[in-house]
């Protein structure tokens, strides 16, 4: 019954001393998780003596420190088994100094555990939890409101703990929230129902382990198999073999390869087993294709009606992780489902305050601190959101000397400037090509952005922007309206792929144009100037773009900028 049973991974989180080590010894005693030497062992431990015949934490803080101090430090993985389901439990701190240890243990949870005293109700470090909990994508969330024994088993208490976490939680974005008054030391509603709580009618805390439903929690629409090895036993055999990450695959089914775009079908589906009808997540599959394709390690296989993002550049939020702080414009390796690519940390969005939720201006990232970020990469990634997928929109950055994993990330979105093939005519341009030359090194060159400024009826205005960004050695060049003026904003935008800025000097409005060309250039890299709100005279004017280009950051201030850089 156990091997067919179903895996619930779930993990622990709260303040400290709220009892997470003693709920999860608990639950392992309860389920016949615990050996028989090592339950003699807690027993016969000097620590426990003065607090009763057993102490449950014992049975999962495991270092020597932890257990002198009565803290949980690392990151400790238990293994239990009931007759429904099968459990791998991760405890992990509850000192903010240990934030990345709980990022590790979560990381791969199904469901959280957040525990608050009940004495001592919601605090900072109980949002702090929650919102961590929520910002790794965990959809289930149990509250355990903890030594509810020393409280008398108040109704009150209970209620008005559920109602203040309750508003955060909705502010954090959790919605599959459950809450249980339990006392971990003496078992109530634990695993059965306690008679000290009959205004309390719901499940048991193992009860609703055992039931909740993970089906819900995997993503069966998008098929993303990433390749992470090419099996060739034979000459007469090729093999695909990885983790499926999401989606269903099945014999016959046609998929598309990445990056080369071909589109082929599956053949088989061989295992030790014989051959497989369908795989879904998170089944480690080999994948037998049709027709001769170049795979390597890195490639993905996908279904070609719903494809994810493929670009260099993303958005995503960040776990820094390590005591070397982290620093934008600095190389990194990033690790992404099956390859590993170089990559920059292109701009410092924002530091988050985790207990307020405030962000704050940042230029590096200290140990356990958590930002938004902009990512770029050498090569292109395919991904996903995070939200969307756990395993296509994560990723983690590695110092290329000391090979030490610094950052843990989740990717939000793709961001305005990953640049998608353009098409004008019988010409193809892409901002995802190939080149070595990055938008970072553009910066480091020319000392500014590429932005696109689209200028309505003032000619001589674009000419004199033009020749002052010019002399302060910008990379610059005016578009001006002629017989192919509809293609004024994808020009720009190949302009911009360059790491230019594009003037684009339209005789009469166009409303329409545009709000393409600013969907093009993305709305932090687009300058619309409305000609009425200017000086009249040209001087003046220019003298108030060059002012709206450095408040965007397109710029950098001018008395940054000397005789011949950027040239």
């Amino acid at each position: 019954m156990s091997v067919e049973s179903q895996l619930l991974r779930f993990t622990t989180a709260g303040s400290v001393d709220d009892g997470k080590s003693t709920l999860i010894g608990r639950l392992l005693y309860e389920a016949k998780g615990v050996y028989e030497d090592q339950l003699a062992s807690v027993q016969n431990s000097s620590v426990n003596r003065s607090t009763g015949p057993i102490d449950f934490s014992l049975l999962t803080d495991g270092l020597r420190a932890e257990r002198e101090q009565g803290i949980t430090i690392d990151v400790a993985y238990r293994y239990a088994a009931t007759p429904q389901r099968k459990f791998i439990i991760a405890d992990t701190p509850g000192h903010e100094q240990y934030t990345r240890n709980m990022a590790t243990g979560a990381s791969t949870a199904d469901l959280a555990i957040v525990l608050i005293d009940a004495r001592k109700g919601v605090l900072v470090q109980s949002r702090r939890h929650a919102f961590i909990t929520a910002l790794l994508g965990i959809r289930y969330v149990a509250v355990a409101v903890n030594k509810m024994d020393l409280v008398e088993f108040r109704e009150d208490v209970f209620r008005k703990i559920e109602a203040e976490f309750l508003a955060y939680a909705k502010s954090v974005g959790l919605k599959n929230v459950a809450f249980f008054p339990i006392s971990a030391l003496e078992g109530d509603n634990i695993t059965e129902p306690s008679p000290r709580t009959p205004w309390y009618t719901g499940p048991s805390l193992l009860e609703h382990l055992e039931t909740v439903d993970l089906v819900e929690a995997r993503n069966f629409s998008d098929l993303r198999f990433p390749v992470q090895y090419v099996n060739r036993p034979t000459l007469d055999f090729r093999g695909y073999t990885g983790q499926l990450a999401s989606g269903v695959l099945r014999v016959g089914q046609t998929v598309m390869t990445l990056p080369s775009g071909r589109i082929t079908k599956v053949k088989s589906l061989p295992s030790y087993d014989g051959e497989l009808a369908e795989a879904y997540p998170p089944m480690s599959v080999t994948v037998c294709l049709e027709d001769e394709v170049d795979i390597s390690r890195g490639d993905m296989l996908v279904d070609p009606d719903r494809v994810p993002h493929v670009s260099r550049r993303f958005a995503a939020k960040l776990v820094w992780m390590h005591e070397t702080p982290g620093e934008a414009e600095r190389d990194y390796l990033l690790k992404h489902t099956s390859q590993t690519v170089r990559a920059q940390i292109a701009k410092i969005r924002h530091r988050i305050d985790i207990n307020t939720l405030a962000e704050q201006p940042a230029n590096k990232l200290e140990l356990n601190e958590i930002a938004s970020i902009q990512v770029e990469t050498r090569r292109p990634l395919f991904f996903d959101s995070y939200a969307q997928n756990r395993t296509t929109g994560a990723f983690i950055l590695i110092d290329p000397i000391s090979n030490a994993t610094v950052a843990a990330g989740m990717i939000e979105e793709s961001t305005a400037e990953s640049l998608e093939p353009l098409k004008l005519g019988s010409l193809e341009f892409s901002g995802e090509t190939e080149a070595t030359v990055t938008p970072a090194e553009r910066y480091k060159r020319a000392g500014h952005y590429p932005a696109t400024v689209w200028l309505t009826a003032r000619q001589d205005l674009a000419g004199m922007l033009e020749r002052k960004l010019f002399d302060l050695g910008c990379s610059v060049h005016v578009l001006a309206d002629d017989r192919e003026s509809h293609l004024l904003p994808e020009l720009a935008r190949v302009l911009n792929s360059a790491g230019l800025i594009a003037i684009c000097s339209i005789a009469s409005p166009d409303v329409a144009e545009a709000k393409r060309a600013q969907e093009l250039a993305g709305d932090t890299r687009f300058l619309l100037v409305d000609p009425q709100q200017l000086p009249v005279r040209d001087e003046e004017a220019s003298e108030v773009l060059m002012k709206m280009l450095e408040d965007r950051g397109v710029l950098r201030r001018k008395e940054r900028f000397e005789v011949g850089e950027g040239i």
